[in-house]
């Protein structure tokens, strides 16, 4: 049955889901790299990029890279190198190796991992941030002792708990890869995500909270490791007069073009953090006395970027829904309501959400990888709840759990009108 929303009132424009926010000063930098003709990989803008990154976050070095996912496959391959040494030319660092991933993530965090050879193996989640579950990752390493490198996530700009992981992490010598694609601005005990591991990534994409339309960063405190990658990113050139090529390289170096909007973006790092977080407080206030929750964070240790606003639905409130690996069914409820229900009942106004992203464990490509659970092999486990919580937090969490429209452009008013949806599913 699809929501019925005749009666309520529709936005006059489309609200976004998260949308760039320019200010126009990215021009300039742009209009820098046209008139100079540095409308290559190398350039002013790479270079001022690269230097206040490092001093806004606090990291030694930064390399602008082309994607997110293109830092996130060079840190793979770093880590690989670095724990298992050089492999044979056209074999992945992480050949035949086994390493622990969030699981509840978007799969560019997990295909580096398969680009380099290696096998993911993801960790659940835990309800109190929806990232890396630290009793699950033990829990890991007691199953794959072998495991040397974990892959952490900062979901939806939110961070982990970093200083459990890393204790995990330093109890069973293995190296930490910092996937802080969304959460660029965010903090941890007054520390900026993205510093944490031993090689971290930060994302420039369209919809992030600083953007270039594309881009992203490598982070490290390692000259040679910076060093490293911008060579394998410049398609692996040897110090010869000719093109001398003695290791597998890649086409992943920034544009000095995208520099230039990313230079523009970032002096608004600050102010486009507290217009997410107004949008996050203005959404808790308003769901008040529904059976729903926002996606929480550590309020003692941690200052998120809110980069999407989310809420889940309380497991009583939730009517009858079903999905497969592509449709879903729901049954209306009085009273209760579900995310496939209330995503209808926003894009009726004219607004836009999204599902929560799918755990990685339930994917069709990773189905066949191993999962674990703080109670164990999460395969073996069925979806029954022990405590009030479930076996499969991850599950849960993408079965009641949504984004909403996070756009820092949206107005009060407009925002209100999507609460209003909101509320209307659950009547």
């Amino acid at each position: 049955m699809a929501f019925n929303g005749a009666n309520l009132k529709k936005l006059d424009k489309k609200v976004f889901l998260s949308t760039a926010t320019m200010h126009g000063e990215e021009m300039k930098y742009i209009q820098e790299a046209y008139d100079t003709n540095w409308m290559t990989t190398v350039g002013k803008n790479i270079d001022e990029v690269e230097k206040i990154v490092c001093d806004k976050l606090g990291c030694k070095y930064a390399v602008g890279l082309s994607a997110g996912t293109a830092a996130l496959h060079m840190a793979v391959k770093l880590a690989g190198i670095e724990l298992y040494g050089q492999n044979a030319v056209g074999h992945g660092s992480l050949e035949g190796r086994q390493v622990f991933c969030s699981d509840m993530t978007f799969d560019a965090t997990v295909n580096p991992i398969v680009y380099e050879g290696g096998t993911p193996v993801f960790i659940d989640t835990e309800y109190d941030t929806w990232n890396m579950d630290p009793e699950a990752l033990r829990k890991a390493f007691e199953i794959y002792p072998d495991v040397k490198l974990v892959m952490l996530v900062h979901l939806y700009g939110t961070p982990a708990k970093i200083d459990e992981i890393k204790a995990v992490c330093e109890q069973y010598g293995a190296l930490l890869i910092e996937d802080a694609a969304e959460s660029c601005g965010a903090s941890y005990k007054g520390v900026q995500t993205g510093t944490f591991g031993t090689h971290s990534v930060i994302s420039f994409n369209g919809n992030k909270i600083i953007t270039g339309s594309s881009g992203g960063m490598l982070l490290t405190d390692s000259l040679e490791a910076a060093n490293k990658v911008r060579k394998w990113s410049t398609q692996a050139r040897e110090n010869a007069p000719w093109y001398q090529h003695e290791e597998i390289g890649y086409n992943y170096r920034m544009s000095n073009v995208i520099a230039g909007v990313v230079r523009g973006q970032l002096p608004y790092l600050e102010e486009h953090i507290a217009q997410k977080k107004a949008i996050y407080m203005r959404y808790k206030e308003g769901l008040k006395g529904l059976p729903v929750k926002m996606n929480p964070y550590d309020e003692a240790n941690s200052e998120p970027n809110f980069w999407l606003s989310c809420i889940i639905v309380d497991k009583e409130a939730m009517c009858k829904q079903v999905r497969s690996d592509n449709e879903v069914l729901y049954k209306q409820e009085a009273g209760k309501s579900c995310p496939t229900e209330i995503l209808e009942a926003i894009s009726s106004v004219n607004a836009e959400g999204r599902p929560i992203w799918k755990p990685m464990h339930m994917q069709p490509i990773y189905r066949l990888n191993g999962f674990v659970t703080k109670y164990g092999n999460g395969r073996a486990m069925t979806n029954a709840y022990i405590e009030g919580e479930a076996q499969d937090i991850g599950a849960d969490i993408f079965a009641r759990g949504l984004c909403l429209p996070s756009d820092n452009k949206m107005t009060a008013k407009e925002q209100e009108l999507v609460i209003a949806a909101i509320r209307a599913c659950f009547e």
